[in-house]
């Protein structure tokens, strides 16, 4: 049966003026001030995005608007949505700002009337997969990867498709018994929308779950946290990791595989809530990022995928995109969820029986 493992993100510090980690479903918080400003308005923003990641953006956008103080919170996305929901209904402090991974929660978001709507030359030059309404905006370009340990997994092993993982737990269920690592779609978003787009673009779906469930699967919440155990080698294999998180320099024995089948890309969804404080602060932050300043910087932060520099080798139509329209609603259907979650748990259970 599928082991979970629950462990918050580890804060750091990144940003130029820093907080301490705080108590609540918040991960972490930062500040962010530009050097000698004196700001006269704020902009409080709140993401999945780890902190290590975004901060070279945030810091450019203060260096920019150094009149703005932005407040930064990191939160998981199943409690970023819930806490977004809260703040919606007026049960919870505003926000200026939510841009997170969970993009199904954030098009759920906008359905229930929780966005303003704002338009610039920068949001309509977007394309349509990636912006909905004038109200959620796409800022990201992030690849669904196959990661494995270099040292211990053989090169010619290392599975390029998801037909080639299911025959690999198959043949070896000993030496991947308790070694193979992937998100827990109940405590994670990220994880259930990718577990969901999975089950409607592939075959295999089933295959891999009863497959996980054969090696004693790791289920986790966090992208670092696998991504670690998979350089330290406590994973041999994560599956469907987010690639952004990747940095090669300081995880030298990770391999990335973009699977060959077909590679989901998702694109971190961007809404300034109707309660927000600072609407006008929250705007200037979202043409920053989707300006070339802003894309060049996250594309240097792996955020934002180079297609000039891709090396990934994938056709077109290998390539699936994760499109920001009510489509999304779907994975949001309660029963729905109910049922394929319930199914995700059957399916362990079953495949653990002797």
């Amino acid at each position: 049966m599928i082991r979970r493992m629950f462990q918050r993100l580890i804060f750091a510090s990144f940003g130029l003026a820093m907080c301490p980690a705080p108590t609540t479903a918040q991960e972490a918080v930062a500040q962010f001030i530009a050097p000698g400003a004196a700001p006269d308005t704020e902009l409080t923003l709140r993401s999945t995005t780890d902190i290590a990641v975004l901060s070279p953006a945030l810091q450019a956008f203060v260096a920019l608007y150094p009149e703005v103080r932005l407040n930064y919170e990191q939160w998981g996305s199943n409690a970023l949505y819930a806490e977004s929901l809260a703040v919606c209904a007026g049960d919870a402090a505003a926000v200026d700002a939510v841009f997170s991974s969970g993009i199904h929660q954030m098009v759920d978001l906008v359905n229930r009337a929780c966005a303003s709507p704002y338009s610039s030359v920068t949001t309509a030059a977007l394309p349509a997969a990636r912006r909905w309404r004038d109200e959620l905006w796409g800022v990201t370009k992030e690849a669904a990867v196959v990661i494995y340990n270099t040292d211990l997994v053989p090169l010619d092993e290392a599975p390029r498709t998801r037909f080639d993982l299911l025959d690999l737990m198959r043949r070896k269920p000993a030496t991947y018994s308790g070694k193979i690592a992937t998100y827990d779609i109940e405590a994670s978003g990220l994880g259930y929308l990718f577990a969901f787009m999975d089950s409607q673009q592939a075959t295999t779906f089933g295959g891999l779950l009863e497959g996980f469930s054969r090696v004693d699967a790791v289920a986790t919440c966090c992208s670092a946290e696998i991504i670690s155990g998979v350089n330290s080698g406590q994973y041999l294999l994560a599956y469907n990791v987010l690639g952004s998180y990747l940095d090669f320099a300081s995880f030298a024995n990770v391999g990335v595989i973009y699977p060959q089948d077909y590679t989901l890309f998702l694109s971190r969804a961007y809404m300034i809530p109707k309660t927000a404080q600072h609407p006008q602060n929250a705007a200037l932050l979202l043409d920053f990022l989707l300006s070339a300043q802003g894309q060049a910087i996250l594309a240097d932060s792996n955020l934002v995928q180079r297609d000039s520099a891709d090396e990934t080798g994938l056709e077109q139509s290998i390539q699936r995109y994760i499109s920001i329209d009510p489509t999304l609603l779907v994975a949001m259907d309660r029963q729905r969820r109910t049922l394929f979650e319930d199914n995700w748990r059957t399916t362990f259970d079953r495949a653990a029986l002797p």
